[in-house]
């Protein structure tokens, strides 16, 4: 039940508005047929606005009835294949309609949707799909290859079969479905193998989370740069299905097509991750765009460093939000722009509904400006992964992995994960607190901190350091730098210069690979 915050909420999103009564029958069969799924949502959409435009990709667009019926007959044609309700099915497509109408359909079906990391390799995809059971997997062409040993006892469809049947296909819509879809999102897989973490679809209390702290309206249009397969952009997938968004979606990352796309659709929100902001400062720098239309620069995954948050508010104005959350936890908090002006750092506040404690090892609240494990609730939060292990929890409370403060006015200050802290001369070292020094000198693009064990010391900490365009990196300046800042066991013993880090699809740097590895790279 919402209170009267959240109806506020919405009301300001545009969300509560009239419907003519058919409309509404029409969205109300959908929610009964489907449940609160992806198949709800674009059906719902087709019920309600039947020829606005819904999703615009590389190939087109498509409204919200064409979308509905072609996964209609998708679906059934699923079915027909031998997928059936309750099975999990790997979709492994970049960002475009076969990826959308692969898990409409899937969820049509009742099939539990397992998205696979398009920046995997293929032995770890196989492990994923023997561990999750799955029994068929719907990919990109160009994945063929990569799939084919997983392929030899599993169902494949690829993404090309299905937009073709779902130009020709002669079936009608599927039946109601045994069992309602899950989504299975795969965590980053940073720092050890990915693992499933499960959720059915949210209520409109967790978009009502989200829409509190960004606010997103009805009927506008969302670029989503970010990968969709992942949290942060299947999120935003969702909540344009909620609002009846035109969701537009390019298969890469091109920078200067994705302003063009902004330009073009007069888009009133771009959703990316942290690494895609640099090379967007520089296509905006290079190239003449016309970006008024832009409130909202919706970014999340990883920290953001240094002077970044400064320079794109110049560039693009006042409408960076910047969240901070996990596979496990989704939203936990939400940096306004008004959040960054007053602390570039900070992950800002907690959204509507959302529970976030700062603890100490007994799990009680710590003071202001006191580090502790961080730990977040709400209607979003997983129950556990799909192996059967799970993250700590307090009182109902998952979590995050993460160390960080809370200043007097309830804003949050990730310091890094729990499990990175390192004790150096009896002293504990947030590797986090190093970089964000580090990463406002001019002569560092990129920076990562990690430790390695050290014969003398036993453990150090090695800076992995990108140089800015043209710069040279002085190991002397940054190490004194540091020591200024920070503290004397808190200067890396080591600086290794790469031409880029690693990183995964979304955008997080892979610590794992930089552990022992060596620079340049």
């Amino acid at each position: 039940m919402l209170d009267a915050v959240g109806m506020r909420v919405l009301a300001r999103s545009g969300l509560i508005a009239p419907v003519r009564p058919d409309r509404l029958l029409g969205m109300g069969l959908s929610l009964a047929r489907w449940g609160i799924t992806p198949a709800f949502g674009y059906a719902a959409g087709a019920a309600r606005h039947p020829n606005r435009v819904a999703l615009v990709d590389d190939d087109g667009s498509l409204t919200w009835r064409e979308v509905d019926q072609r996964t209609d007959r998708l679906a059934s044609e699923l079915l027909v294949r031998g997928i059936r309700s309750g099975d999990p099915v790997g979709l492994l497509a970049r960002n475009g309609r076969g990826l959308v109408e692969g898990l409409v359909s899937l969820a049509k079906v009742g099939a539990d949707v397992l998205y696979l990391n398009t920046g995997s390799a293929g032995e770890p995809l196989a492990q994923v799909l023997d561990r999750e059971g799955a029994t068929a997997v719907l990919y990109d062409e160009e994945f063929a290859e990569m799939l084919r040993p997983s392929l030899e006892d599993r169902i494949g469809v690829t993404t090309g079969e299905l937009a073709e049947l779902a130009r020709t296909s002669a079936l009608g819509a599927p039946p109601k479905p045994a069992s309602t879809s899950r989504q299975i999102i795969l965590t980053s897989g940073t720092t050890g193998p990915p693992k499933g973490a499960a959720r059915t679809g949210g209520g409109i209390e967790d978009a009502v989370a989200a829409l509190s702290r960004i606010p997103l309206r009805a009927g506008e249009t969302t670029v989503i740069a970010a990968p969709a397969f992942h949290a942060w952009g299947l999120g935003h997938l969702s909540l344009g299905m909620l609002l009846g968004s035109t969701v537009v979606l390019q298969r890469t990352f091109e920078p200067e097509r994705v302003l063009a796309a902004v330009e073009q659709h007069r888009a009133s929100t771009l959703v990316v991750v942290p690494v895609m902001l640099e090379r967007l400062l520089k296509a905006a720098a290079a190239g003449t765009y016309d970006l008024t239309s832009l409130r909202i620069i919706a970014s999340s995954g990883s920290a953001l460093h240094g002077d970044l948050v400064q320079r794109v508010q110049d560039v693009f104005g006042p409408v960076l939000h910047n969240l901070y959350g996990s596979t496990e936890v989704a939203y936990a908090a939400v940096a306004t722009p008004e959040d960054l002006a007053a602390d570039p750092r900070t992950a800002g506040k907690p959204p509507h509904g959302v529970t976030l404690r700062v603890v100490d090892e007994a799990g009680h609240d710590v003071p202001p400006g006191t580090t502790g494990r961080i730990f977040v609730g709400s209607g979003l939060s997983f129950s556990g992964y799909t192996d059967g292990s799970d993250k700590d929890r307090l009182d109902g409370l998952v979590a995050t992995g993460d160390l960080g403060t809370l200043d007097g006015e309830g804003r949050l200050t990730v310091l890094g994960r729990d499990d990175d802290m390192v004790v150096i001369s009896g002293e504990n070292v947030h590797p986090g607190q190093v970089e964000d020094v580090l990463a406002e000198d001019p002569s560092v693009a990129e920076v990562a901190v990690v430790d390695e064990p050290d014969p003398v010391y036993g453990v150090r900490l090695v800076a992995h350091v990108v140089p800015a365009s043209g710069a040279e990196i002085d190991e002397t300046h940054l190490a004194d730098l540091v020591r200024g800042r920070l503290a004397r066991f808190a200067v890396p013993r080591a600086f290794k210069v790469h031409r880029e880090l690693p990183r995964n699809a979304t955008g997080k740097v892979l610590r794992k690979d930089l552990r022992g590895g060596e620079g340049p790279a």
